[in-house]
């Protein structure tokens, strides 16, 4: 099958967390094209349901563009490591997900396809193979997921986060990995405090905007959906102390809303608690203007915070509903002296002040910026993939 050099597939989602890293890479790789004045076209075969359409059909790249040309929705199962009923009912919808990603691929004949992981990316990333459709795959995690466990099968290259990733691989599979680091949406690379504390309504010079000289540094706290209930519970178990010392700006999710309670709440503490639901487009800036970031140890969120050397103090979730990553990707960044982690049985009121004690001193902010430069290098990790995998369209 003559393949169209004009062309590149990328597949991935089920969750943002699969999507925003390969749109990154999608964005570069145009960036690429563009430059050496190529007709370039990206297609994204992502789940059917859920919210992947959604994000990638509405993300655009440089000057308002789409990052994405065409989105192909897939029948997708779920792969799961315990014994679940709907297993027998998945593999049908894997399988439909399969023929479904075989004729789009075969009609389409792009050059190579990039897989960001995810449950949706087994059956084209099985496709490619067959139709000798070059691919590539990226594991953001310390630890290999299940699904690119199986694509790193059918992959020409596995791109990882993490250089100890590579190094738990044997000798002949690290011969097809490269240490890139988790690709972070551009926006993050431009993203300007004076615009996030403008949209907190706060003061642009630190404090919280009341005129009252109070210069408290801004705690950025990533709820999120019922996975972030333990985080939210301990801010609102501790709101007078983290009030007393800190602006706190409380992403709380969207599963975890309480209206009347948050009202009492801003009511009580005024302009040094700031409960949002949902933080999207202006999250970069958000980012950017916080002194400290407190949240779970997802990839995407520790290094969206990292890339603008935010000091962390991580609360990764862990027990039986997870595999882990997110314990294997704190303890990675504590080791590397980039952030602060409480893991388990230590994420308590008491552990969680004294951490965040730490962190009123600027030194130990500072030093945890430091540390957090060296991690992430200067290259940008989406950058770096897209190079790689352009080299597919000569």
């Amino acid at each position: 099958m003559n393949l169209n050099k004009n062309l590149v597939a990328f597949t991935g989602g089920g969750t943002g967390g699969h999507i925003y890293p390969g749109l990154a890479v999608a964005d570069e790789i145009k960036k690429i094209a563009e430059k050496n004045q190529k007709e370039l076209s990206i297609i994204w075969l992502g789940c059917s349901k859920g919210m992947d359409k959604k994000i990638v059909e509405n993300a655009v790249s440089g000057e308002e563009k789409p990052s994405v040309d065409k989105f192909y929705g897939l029948p997708s199962g779920k792969l799961r490591r315990y014994f679940s009923l709907k297993n027998f009912s998945d593999l049908f919808r894997i399988f439909a997900g399969f023929v479904k990603a075989f004729f789009v691929l075969k009609k389409n004949r792009p050059c190579v396809l990039f897989s960001k992981g995810g449950f949706v990316s087994v059956p084209p990333v099985i496709a490619a193979r067959l139709l000798h459709i070059p691919v590539y795959t990226h594991e953001c995690d310390f630890t290999l997921g299940l699904a690119n466990r199986i694509n790193f099968k059918s992959a020409k290259k596995m791109f990882v986060s993490y250089e100890e990733t590579k190094k738990k691989l044997s000798a002949a599979d690290q011969e097809r990995v490269i240490v890139s680091g988790n690709p972070v949406r551009p926006v993050f690379y431009t993203a300007d405090a004076a615009r996030g504390r403008g949209f907190l309504g706060l003061g642009t010079e630190g404090g919280t905007g009341t005129g009252d000289g109070d210069t408290k540094p801004l705690l950025l706290v990533l709820g999120g959906s019922s996975g972030a209930r333990q985080i939210n519970n301990l801010i609102f178990d501790n709101l007078d102390w983290l009030c007393q010392h800190f602006t706190v700006v409380h992403q709380t999710g969207l599963l975890n809303n309480d209206e009347n309670k948050e009202g009492e709440l801003k009511e009580k503490f005024g302009a040094s608690y700031k409960p949002y639901q949902f933080i999207y487009e202006q999250m970069p800036d958000v980012v950017a203007a916080s002194d400290i970031v407190l949240s779970r140890a997802g990839a995407n969120s520790i290094w969206e915070a990292a890339v603008l050397y935010k000091p962390m103090l991580l609360i990764p979730l862990c027990g039986s509903g997870t595999r882990g990553d997110q314990v294997d990707n704190a303890k990675f960044f504590e080791e590397k002296q980039s952030a602060l982690v409480l893991v388990g049985q230590d994420a308590t009121s008491d552990k969680m002040k004294e951490e965040l004690t730490k962190l009123l001193d600027e030194n130990t902010r500072k030093n945890l910026s430091e540390s957090l430069k060296k991690l992430t290098g200067s290259q940008k990790p989406a950058q770096k993939i897209a190079e790689i995998v352009y080299e597919e369209t000569k």
